[in-house]
């Protein structure tokens, strides 16, 4: 009995504690983080999701690179898709990205966001490779754009920074070289194809994560690193509720879709959410879109462009080179196979059974009956030959053989017999007389 009372109190006790730990594990993990699997990176450590800390605040900086979580696959490779314009003054774009949840890659779809802020930035979100995984950096707000991978998102995120416009004074100048934007209501634009070569690193596979076996191969320059450790905001609400949509359209799994994702941005902006700007930050002065037109990455920023696009061909070669021989294997294996087969087979049976059939019956059996009578010889001749006699004696011989044979021959050979035996019978009957 006090064996079973002990039992029952160890097991209750275990309970009570479990309840209290998974209180206390709910109350900590992140948002969008997924338990199962996932780890936190706490600035010196990788520990479990349900010993994460807190999500920070709005205005807190998320420290450099912060990892929201880490699996063991790569994401899929980034798709090509056109940005919807820009509906109205002051709002930022967002790529689209490749997330992960309890059902693996899922896509989420690129929207425009009102800015938290006069003058705030977004800078993506990213995946790297560390440790034999895969991390996901999250996005975040700011007085600068920060380091992003080096991943080329398309739509003014070229790898470095952001060249799809800049702020001047309280309104948002678009770059209409790389920005799409209805022109109708968005009037404050310019055209600067410079900085958009100076700032591209160029990703010839769409890889979606940076370092690591066949990733972006960059390093955050002088002014990324800068801007990582400014202060930072989180992104707004309705871009977590955008992200917690995405993860709910099965459609935007990369188990269903094939790493094709058929809805890969939204046209509607999400809703504005003002958020206080960091201490002491005021957004730049206004400056003549004539000047804008003329901006120039700093030196720093092209020669890490230029390096960065050069490591990633050499490291890039080694994947495409594997890739695309298995891919072009394959066609020739399904073309070799079908045409040899159908033209090999049927030409040669067709032609070689007909006409050899036909051709070899026919004639061995006009020669082996004319031979003997030698007219097979003589049908050259005899069309010669006709007109003086060749034709008579040829058609008065058969006609008459063939008609006579049955009717008149016999008769005639009896009846010529028939007679001398009767005159023959009498005198031998009169012998004996």
């Amino acid at each position: 009995m006090t064996f079973l009372r002990s039992a029952k109190w160890f097991m209750l006790a275990l309970i009570v504690g479990g309840a209290i730990a998974q209180q206390q594990a709910n109350a900590q993990i992140p948002v969008g983080t997924t338990r199962t699997g996932t780890f936190i990176w706490d600035g010196e450590r990788w520990v479990p999701a349900e010993q994460a800390p807190p999500p920070p605040q709005a205005g807190v900086s998320v420290g450099v690179g912060g990892v929201e979580l880490s699996v063991n696959d790569a994401p899929p490779a980034l798709p090509v898709y056109v940005q919807p314009p820009c509906p109205q003054p002051n709002l930022i774009w967002t790529p689209g990205y490749w997330h992960h949840g309890f059902l693996g890659y899922y896509w989420v779809p690129g929207a425009w966001v009102p800015a938290p802020y006069v003058g705030a930035l977004w800078t993506p979100g990213y995946w790297g490779f560390a440790g034999g995984g895969y991390g996901f950096h999250a996005g975040y707000w700011g007085p600068h754009i920060g380091f992003y991978g080096g991943v080329n998102y398309g739509g003014g995120y070229m790898g470095i920074g952001f060249a799809g416009g800049s702020w001047n004074g309280g309104t948002f100048a678009y770059n209409t070289a790389v920005v799409n934007v209805n022109r109708t209501s968005v009037t404050n634009v310019y055209v600067n194809t410079t900085i958009v070569k100076q700032t591209t690193i160029v990703n010839p596979g769409n890889v979606a994560y940076s370092g690591g076996p066949n990733g972006i191969q960059h390093q955050p320059t002088a002014e990324e690193q800068t801007a990582a450790h400014e202060q930072h905001t989180p992104p707004t609400t309705f871009q977590q509720q955008h992200v917690t949509a995405a993860a709910a359209d099965k459609t935007n799994l990369a188990s269903s879709n094939g790493g094709h994702p058929t809805n890969l941005a939204v046209t509607k902006p999400l809703q504005a959410e003002t958020h206080t700007p960091p201490a002491g930050f005021k957004p730049p002065p206004p400056k003549p879109v004539s000047e804008l037109a003329k901006q120039q990455a700093s030196p720093s920023t092209i020669a890490a462009a230029q390096t960065a696009t050069t490591k990633t061909a050499t490291v890039a070669k080694v994947a495409p080179s594997t890739t695309p021989p298995a891919k072009s294997l394959t066609p020739p294996a399904k073309s070799a196979v079908t045409t040899p087969a159908k033209t090999a087979v049927t030409p040669p049976t067709k032609t070689a059974v007909t006409p050899p059939t036909k051709t070899a019956v026919t004639p061995p059996a006009k020669t082996t009956s004319t031979t003997p009578v030698k007219n097979a010889s003589t049908p050259p001749p005899a069309k010669t030959l006709p007109p003086p006699p060749a034709k008579t004696a040829i058609t008065t011989a058969p006609k008459t053989t063939t008609s006579t044979k049955p009717p008149a021959t016999p008769p005639a050979k009896t009846n010529a017999k028939a007679p001398p035996p009767k005159p023959k019978n009498p005198p031998k009957n009169e012998q004996p007389k």
